[in-house]
């Protein structure tokens, strides 16, 4: 082998380990875990086995709750990763916190990164702009309650159809407990559905100043009294065993699953775990009632779930890699195939109509009604989202209100009054903070 050869192999293979070198890593801290755990980490091994500039580095960081702290903590010590994924009500903090975020919008401009805002379902991205227009977070598991139900307990009482009113929610429930089921419905996430749902869907306002989207001087009108009247509903309900309730957050769920109950009212991306624990059972999915003595046409509901902030303090390069994650993670494949696996919403109009095509909807009913419950109207100020700080501390003052309705303990009217009043001490910590 010639001299000349071997120097020409030389510089070959220093090339090829300076591109192994030259590999960009960006960190993505999330809170996703089991089998959608499993699947951010494919969504990245795909991303980095589509482009050689890369490495998208997932890292598990416990609940919401937990992986919001954990990178708080992290960029007080100068550690922040460059993506974080952050649940809905902690939106009014990240915007708070403005020198710590790259907003979305800013970082596809500066990196000259091909996006098109108009792309996306405006019901998902109205939580995660400013008041005109501007992305500043990446949507990425965006899910909306709906009401399932026991399709063979409906059977057994000979109704045809699921309850589209409140009204029809009371005429259903004693029909199925006269067949035999101990409890008409429950819920799961009651803030999130019996609240704050209720009123985007009714366009009542839960605070003033646009649902907090026009300034942190806020104060909650979640006492007024169609809220009154539609939680002394329930609280009633509760006494005769119409309603059970099953505990904060998901905790609920098993009544539904062991046939207790022939309805709940739950996240969009619960249909996995239906399906895991209700095998061969016929379960639909309905819109989240409304109340038609509020509205004729009920309005959309607003989403939960969560997305991606981009951070400050990485390098130009972190950020071309971060532009191009979100492109990818955006286009319509991984989108359609994220929804179809998740239950989570399809960011995109491209990624719906794929999902569409590809007869999805049509082999699985049902899983169309949190995008089309989304999509039915144009949100106005009440059904475009919220924006409180420390809303999470609100929604605990909350669950403990309703709480003590559902137990006979106090009436609705005192339980939403309480709220409000302790709820606004909430709304005032933070605007101090800002």
């Amino acid at each position: 082998m010639s001299m000349k050869h071997l120097v020409g192999l030389a510089v070959t293979a220093a090339l090829a380990s300076a591109s192994v070198q030259a590999k960009t890593e960006v960190e993505w801290w999330h809170a996703m875990g089991g089998a959608l755990g499993q699947k951010v980490n494919a969504i990245a091994a795909d991303f980095n086995a589509s482009q050689s500039d890369y490495v998208i580095k997932p890292v598990y960081k416990g609940s919401y709750a937990e992986t919001m702290t954990s990178a708080i903590a992290a960029f007080r010590a100068k550690e922040q990763p460059a993506i974080v994924q952050v649940f809905e009500v902690g939106t009014a903090t990240m915007m708070g916190a403005e020198k710590a975020i790259y907003p979305v919008y800013q970082l596809m401009e500066d990196t000259k990164e091909p996006f098109t805002p108009d792309n996306y379902l405006a019901a998902v991205t109205g939580y995660y702009t400013t008041n005109d227009g501007k992305m500043l977070s990446m949507p990425f598991n965006s899910s909306t309650p709906v009401l399932y139900y026991n399709k063979d307990m409906f059977q057994k009482a000979g109704i045809t159809q699921p309850p589209a009113t409140w009204k029809e929610m009371d005429a259903i429930s004693r029909k199925l407990i006269e067949s035999g089921a101990k409890c008409g419905f429950t819920t799961t996430w009651q803030s999130w559905t019996q609240i704050e749902n209720f009123g985007a869907r009714n366009n009542l306002p839960l605070a003033t100043n646009n649902n907090g989207f026009k300034g942190n001087d806020t104060e909650f009108t979640f006492n007024s009294e169609p809220f009154i009247k539609h939680i002394a509903q329930i609280g009633e309900w509760s006494k005769e065993g119409i309603f059970k309730y099953g505990g904060r957050q998901s905790d609920g769920m098993p009544l539904f699953y062991t046939q207790e109950c022939a309805m709940t009212m739950g996240s969009s991306a619960g249909l996995a775990g239906i399906k895991e624990n209700m095998k061969g059972i016929n379960v639909g999915v309905a819109q989240l009632p409304y109340d038609d003595t509020v509205i004729d046409k009920p309005q959309n509901t607003i989403i939960g779930g969560a997305s991606l902030w981009v951070l400050q303090g990485h390098t130009k390069d972190e950020y071309k890699g971060v532009a191009k994650f979100f492109s990818y993670l955006s286009s319509p494949e991984v989108q359609a195939d994220w929804h179809q696996f998740s239950g989570y919403l399809p960011i995109t109009k491209q990624a719906y109509e794929l999902t569409q095509k590809q007869g999805f909807y049509q082999s699985n009913p049902g899983t169309d009604t949190a995008v089309l419950q989304m999509t039915s109207s144009a949100p106005t100020a009440n059904s475009k989202g919220l924006r409180f700080g420390n809303f999470l501390q609100t929604r605990d003052i909350i669950n403990e209100e309703l709480e003590a309705v559902w137990a006979g303990k106090q009436s609705a009217k005192t339980a939403l009054n309480n709220a409000v009043r302790r709820g606004d001490e909430q709304l005032r910590r933070f605007e101090r903070t800002q």
